[in-house]
């Protein structure tokens, strides 16, 4: 299959890069971080989370968050709504789509929220039709799609039925996520290939994580399935709790240089988003994780 000519990306970076910081960062860093991005050319930003701050507490400003920046008209603006009581957060805070997120994995179901994948997707079912009355977009995530911290392996099925479900929700889009990065690439073609044979292409992402290495590979090895949507992080922000020391989301700035090797079009300036990875790297006082961004900033230092 040829490469998309076009791919959409989901940067993460203030959310699912940001969540796991132990230090709290400030609310207009946050804020900052978002109209950086959105005016690097981003068409979709996860701003923020609507999740118990007793959970995550670095995300407890997300109505702050989204209060302060500023809108760029077309971009989506996306939260993670786990219940209604966080939908009704993300629907007074003028979210543009709401994210629900279960695991293919039944070990890492139980282990994290005490239930199976089955009742997690049911809790959903109010999430789903509230969003779809409000006229918001709906996007599901499969987390462990490509292995668990519990059980290890998980079967193409699970991740099939997953995804089957989301569809019956309603979910405009459909993240496929190697939450722990253990995926290498011949199994992500396995598991986009099933998916997008009950699922449209068009609405499945890839989510994957870079714990050993294997993200750019995984990215290159879905885009060769058809899928044209991904999710990156500026300067590969964003820890992974179950391996110690991993590096977390794939880097944005690795990404955008390999798509434009490719030739293929992002409609993001890839400069902006070497300058915001170095931003907010020197703002958490460490170097970013991305290795493009980094060689460019030498290159540009030099």
């Amino acid at each position: 299959m040829p490469f998309p000519e076009r791919v959409k990306i989901v940067e993460v970076s203030p959310r699912d890069g940001l969540q796991n910081e132990k230090a709290i960062i400030p609310t207009e860093v946050k804020i900052e971080l978002v109209d950086r991005l959105t005016a690097a050319g981003f068409p979709n930003v996860e701003a923020a989370s609507f999740v118990s701050p007793k959970w995550v507490p670095q995300m407890a400003d997300g109505a702050e968050v989204m209060a302060g920046i500023a809108r760029k008209p077309g971009v989506i603006y996306s939260v993670l709504t786990p219940n209604m009581k966080g939908f009704d957060a993300a629907l007074a805070a003028k979210a543009d789509e709401v994210v629900i997120f279960g695991a293919a994995s039944e070990a890492f179901s139980q282990k994290n929220i005490n239930c199976s994948i089955a009742e997690s997707i049911a809790r959903f079912e109010p999430v789903a039709e509230a969003a779809k009355a409000a006229g918001l977009r709906l996007r599901g995530s499969i987390s462990t799609a490509l292995g668990c911290p519990y059980q290890g392996e998980v079967p193409v099925s699970a991740v099939v039925d997953v995804a089957q479900r989301y569809l019956a929700l309603g979910c405009d889009e459909i993240d496929v996520a190697d939450t722990i990065g253990v995926g290498t690439p011949a199994r992500v073609r396995e598991v986009m290939r099933a998916v997008t044979a009950k699922v449209d292409p068009a609405r499945v992402s890839g989510h994957f994580h870079d714990t050993y290495g294997q993200a750019v590979a995984n990215i290159l090895a879905a885009l060769e399935t058809g899928i044209a949507i991904f999710h990156t992080s500026v300067a590969g922000l964003g820890g992974c709790p179950y391996a110690k020391g991993a590096t977390g989301n794939v880097a944005t700035e690795d990404v955008l240089y390999m798509l434009r090797g490719l030739g293929i079009e992002t409609g993001i300036d890839f400069d902006a988003v070497v300058d915001t990875g170095q931003w907010i790297s020197g703002h958490l006082d460490r170097k970013s994780a991305s290795r493009a961004g980094n060689a460019m900033a030498a290159r540009r230092a030099g």
